[in-house]
């Protein structure tokens, strides 16, 4: 048995991006997927309200195929996303009972806080709200997932010590950067004592094709062995992880995770070396030296989003996919109500609160070319 009294081996399947056939999710391979994974031992299951057509499929390919007691099935309410009022949000879980079939959630997460969606959670009293489904047997664990910085984290743990578990994004290409700040953050839900689920091991993807010095670094040391499975063990590797979660789209993903994960036993003195040199690899790839403490953000009248640029045009330095900066910037600056840096108009002031003195009007015009023509 391991955290939280539940038996769950450390990979857990996320179901934010499965196969697809003709623009919908593909159910007969969503069942391939699954009985290899059950078939092989594990049992963990991740969705989300939010996910489209994500808990339907899932009921269809596991809820409906196997006994409720032989898995643990997780999903997520996003209380900020068009939500009006408290009984919209709550709302929510109502429709994932339904869509999932499951009768009950093994783990029932307030999704993505942070920023400013904390406070719709604050708002609707879901925090007293969840505890009452918890106590009606309708969620067994009741924790949260999270993209912000460990300041506020730690906020949010000291106001809420019922919160069983956090889902943190982590990885190695974040385990110290500054933007993300994973090691951080882990260490603050190690310290008030919260077991972790791991989101983004492998970054969407882009850890399964780092920067070529990277895979030489890797390969070198394993030639067998994937690019991406050094970055899901890293994960695993770490001390209080309950799962760590694959967003798996082909049964060939699936393969591949299961062939190291099945005896995963933790990484050798070796195997930590490697992974060392793999970081001191891209730490020398030449990025913005932002540390989104947006000093610069304070001063500047037009409001632009310069962090969130600055994170999305190193996106596209480090790992050459610019449908993912772009989506990146998108998140990070539109979605944020902020302008973007093509509506910089070049005072300076920035520049003169930048602590890393970076030249920011010069890197906000290699945004603006590189990502919003």
């Amino acid at each position: 048995m391991g955290y939280l009294g539940e038996e769950i081996k450390k990979l857990g399947f996320g179901l934010m991006r499965l196969p697809q056939k003709d623009g919908v999710i593909d159910v007969e391979q969503t069942k391939e997927m699954v009985d290899l994974f059950m078939e092989a031992g594990f049992t963990y299951f991740d969705t989300a309200w939010a996910y489209a057509g994500s808990e339907d499929a899932i009921r269809q390919a596991l809820v409906e195929r196997y006994p409720r007691e032989s898995f643990q099935l997780a999903t997520k309410n996003a209380a900020w996303i068009n939500c009006k009022t408290k009984e919209e949000a709550y709302a929510q879980f109502d429709t994932s009972l339904a869509q999932t079939g499951a009768g009950y959630f093994d783990f029932y997460l307030l999704h993505n806080l942070g920023e400013a969606r904390t406070h719709y959670f604050d708002d609707y009293d879901m925090w007293n709200w969840v505890q009452e489904k918890k106590k009606a047997g309708l969620v067994k664990h009741v924790g949260f997932s999270f993209h912000s910085t460990p300041e506020e984290l730690e906020e949010i743990l000291e106001a809420h010590p019922e919160m069983e578990f956090v889902q943190l994004q982590i990885n190695y290409a974040d385990w110290d950067n500054p933007a993300v700040q994973s090691r951080r953050c882990y260490e603050v839900a190690r310290k008030y004592g919260k077991p972790v689920i791991v989101m983004e091991p492998v970054k969407g993807g882009m850890l399964a094709t780092p920067p070529e010095s990277v895979v030489k670094v890797l390969k070198e040391a394993e030639p067998e062995s994937s690019v991406a499975s050094w970055a899901v063990r890293f994960a695993a590797d770490l001390e209080g992880v309950i799962t760590v979660l694959s967003g798996m789209s082909s049964t060939e993903q699936m393969k591949d995770n299961l062939s190291y994960m099945k005896s995963f036993g933790g990484f050798t003195k070796e195997q930590k070396a490697v992974l060392e040199r793999a970081q001191e690899e891209l730490k020398k790839i030449p990025l913005i030296p932002c540390t989104s403490c947006n000093y610069c953000a304070k001063v500047c009248p037009m409001n632009i989003g310069i962090s969130g640029s600055f994170t999305a045009m190193n996106y596209l330095t480090l790992y050459s996919d610019l449908g993912m900066a772009k989506n990146q910037e998108g998140w990070m600056v539109g979605s944020h109500g902020l302008k973007h840096a093509n509506e910089c108009i070049k005072c300076g002031k920035c520049e003169e609160a930048c602590p890393q003195h970076i030249a920011i009007r010069e890197q906000l015009v290699r945004v603006s070319e590189a990502l919003l023509k």
